[in-house]
């Protein structure tokens, strides 16, 4: 498992892959922190705080998670080379952590680069560090866990399919629903009491609550019980289908 996760890892940082994802990301935030005349400017908006990362990141994690994870099983499908690493004295269960793990490890890479940030409107506030640092920490932890989740999503996307395009639109509708599909549904209030239920199943009651730097062990479960979901119907899909 250990010798797939180093190969995946590599396969994105010895491509244009991993570096065009990290370098937008922080394209995107950093234009929306501190460029573009938005409320969102930290400059303009006169407070030292790091909302803007933890509102922005999530829509940007929707497209470039897919776009990661697109690839992991669809291209394994369509060159043949799936049939390889069943070959290989690998459970299905390993190769699937072994992929997951690397999306997330690439996530992670996205996501250390932005400390600069934090350093900035560290020293930007009045006086100098004034600023909820354990607030910050605790947010960075929930944007942590909804990217783990976009990529196991992404995952199980890609094991559907062996079109590396459909398994992206998939991955994002899924991700998108689970987000704030449900939410939106919900904000219709026409489902009586299934209303709250939809409020409770979709992500974002749960990311929002961590993005305040309220570390809620029920945020925490629900977001780590998604990911093993759909590791567990990504599993499921490899052992159903044998290429």
């Amino acid at each position: 498992m250990w010798a797939l996760l180093k190969k995946e890892v590599n396969s994105f940082l010895n491509s244009l892959i991993g570096y065009i994802v990290i370098s937008v990301f922080l394209l995107f935030v950093g234009l929306f922190m501190w460029v573009l005349p938005t409320e969102a400017n930290v400059i303009d908006n006169g407070y030292a705080d790091l909302n803007t990362l933890f509102v922005v990141a999530p829509w940007v994690f929707l497209f470039l998670i897919p776009a990661i994870t697109m690839r992991s099983f669809a291209d394994e499908k369509s060159s043949g080379t799936i049939e390889l690493l069943h070959t290989r004295p690998l459970s299905d269960l390993s190769i699937i952590l072994a992929k997951y793990f690397g999306g997330l490890v690439l996530v992670i890479f996205a996501l250390l680069p932005t400390l600069v940030y934090f350093m900035s409107v560290y020293q930007l506030g009045n006086p100098a560090g004034n600023i909820d640092t354990g607030s910050v920490w605790g947010s960075y932890i929930g944007l942590l866990l909804l990217g783990a989740s976009f990529v196991s999503i992404g995952i199980f996307s890609s094991a559907v399919s062996n079109n590396q395009i459909i398994s992206f639109i998939l991955a994002v509708f899924l991700s998108w629903s689970l987000w704030i599909g449900l939410e939106t549904i919900a904000s219709f209030q026409f489902l009586g009491t299934w209303d709250h239920l939809l409020l409770g199943i979709g992500i974002n009651s749960h990311y929002s609550s961590l993005s305040r730097g309220v570390i809620d062990t029920r945020d925490v479960v629900y977001l780590v019980s998604l990911i093993a979901v759909f590791i567990t119907l990504t599993r499921t899909v490899l052992e159903t289908r044998k290429w």
